[in-house]
């Protein structure tokens, strides 16, 4: 049983892959979670500066801003905002020369999209 917050939780999806992102969506928003996708990092983060969100959930490698840097500038952006990196390329995102979140999690490529939800709730009610 899910409480109001999380069921209320913004999400704010960025994945350059249409057929990922729109599994991702479907998956977020059945499990009761609003969500604002967007295929490049530079369209997520001008929707970020206008709009907070719970969690930024993003592809690494896309064009224009990578999922790094969006990241970066997320958390610049709102402290409390949480980051998750969907990826098959999670080496990347553990190098720490990268300056990733501190606090992200990765969810490496492939997944379920069972397990993408119970990640995403674990991480949402994280305090």
């Amino acid at each position: 049983m899910r409480t109001p917050v999380e069921i209320s939780a913004k999400i704010l999806l960025a994945e350059d892959d249409n057929d990922m992102r729109r599994f991702l969506v479907k998956a977020l928003q059945n499990a009761g979670y609003d969500v604002a996708s967007f295929d490049n990092g530079m369209s997520a983060y001008n929707r970020l500066r206008e709009e907070p969100f719970e969690l930024l959930l993003t592809d690494i490698v896309m064009p224009e801003m990578d999922g790094i840097e969006l990241a970066r500038r997320a958390t610049e952006l709102d402290p409390e905002i949480k980051v998750m990196f969907i990826t098959g390329f999670a080496a990347v995102a553990l190098n720490p020369d990268n300056n990733a979140p501190k606090d992200a999690r990765i969810l490496s490529k492939p997944f379920h999209l069972r397990e993408l939800v119970s990640e995403v709730e674990r991480l949402l009610r994280a305090a």
